[in-house]
């Protein structure tokens, strides 16, 4: 029996005598061999089937249901997800970048958390479709996914400013990302068009957990005049926010909207921004396969709606 039959017979390919196949299959059985598809694929001069995803934070189940939408889109094209999280680190998410276009995955989907991606300028020329989510990437033109965050934000202000709010705060995460900045800009516009004054000695940064964001709000809550009302800016500052309000006396009067929706929120009355997140990804991967078919297609940015749901947490009259 030749290499060359053996292979065949490996790599599923047809025309291959049943016996001659039978005695192939036992044989690679019996020495525990495991067909290397990545090799294979490259070895036809194609692209891997793996689809290399960047996420900001695993433990976030925004970037879960993000990596869930991607991975059912991509399976509707024979096509497997390898996912890695950069923890919001600008340098590990470079590093990450190389090590999977080494490994020469057949597209690369991004949640950005450094300001410049330039360098993925030569890796989209020579062919490698990428695809940023949640927030754009500067320094490159690619194909984005991002959702509408300063309508989103703006219609959260309106409704607190609706039942009666001025002093209003905004809790967020980290500076130098994208969406607080988009977010927390539009906080500040909409609170000045509503001629609430000083409005930025109510914002805060740095809740990128839970336990910053309590700590952030117990603070507020501290001041002489503390906010009446809390924009959470995200999953994670609406937690940390329920925290402290929970460890404060009358804490319970604040109102509260968080941005993203997230498990049980419901169920505790939050009234929240949402969203589709998986459908978020699922678009994010819809691009990178329309990308890998056509790699002179137009560039093209896709801007999910928001929407704010009351549940009662933004709904409570100043006190």
């Amino acid at each position: 029996m030749s290499l060359k039959t053996a292979s065949r017979v490996l790599n599923g390919e047809p025309n291959v005598a049943t016996a001659t196949r039978e005695r192939v299959q036992d044989a690679a059985a019996s020495l525990g061999f495991r067909r290397n598809a990545v090799a294979a694929d490259l070895a036809r001069g194609g692209l891997s089937r793996l689809v290399g995803f960047i996420t900001g934070d695993l433990a976030n189940e925004f970037y879960s249901a993000l990596a869930s939408g991607i991975e059912r889109e991509l399976r509707e094209h024979g096509l497997q997800l390898l996912t890695a999280s950069s923890d919001e680190d600008p340098e590990r998410e470079a590093s990450l970048t190389g090590e999977l276009i080494e490994r020469r995955v057949g597209a690369l989907i991004v949640t950005p958390a450094g300001a410049d991606h330039s360098a993925l300028r030569g890796e989209i020329a020579a062919g490698l479709p990428v695809v940023v989510v949640d927030r754009p990437a500067a320094g490159m033109d690619a194909d984005t996914v991002v959702i509408d965050n300063r309508g989103g934000t703006r219609a959260a202000v309106a409704h607190l400013l609706a039942h009666g709010h001025r002093r209003i705060a905004f809790v967020g995460d980290e500076p130098h990302l994208w969406t607080y900045q988009e977010r927390s800009d539009e906080f500040l516009a909409a609170l000045r068009e509503a001629g609430v004054a000083d409005a930025e000695r109510w914002v805060r940064s740095g809740a990128h957990d839970a336990a910053a964001a309590r700590d952030l709000v117990l603070e507020l809550l501290a001041a002489p005049e503390p906010p009446t009302a809390i924009l959470a800016a995200n999953n994670r500052a609406t937690v940390g926010t329920l925290q402290a309000l929970r460890d404060t006396p009358g804490g319970d009067q604040v109102a509260v909207v968080g941005f993203d929706d997230f498990e049980l929120a419901d169920l505790l009355g939050i009234t929240v921004v949402a969203y589709d997140a998986v459908e978020m990804g699922r678009r994010a991967a819809e691009l990178a396969v329309a990308r890998s078919a056509d790699p002179d297609r137009t560039v093209e940015q896709v801007v999910l709606p928001t929407r704010v749901v009351p549940r009662g947490s933004g709904e409570r009259p100043p006190r």
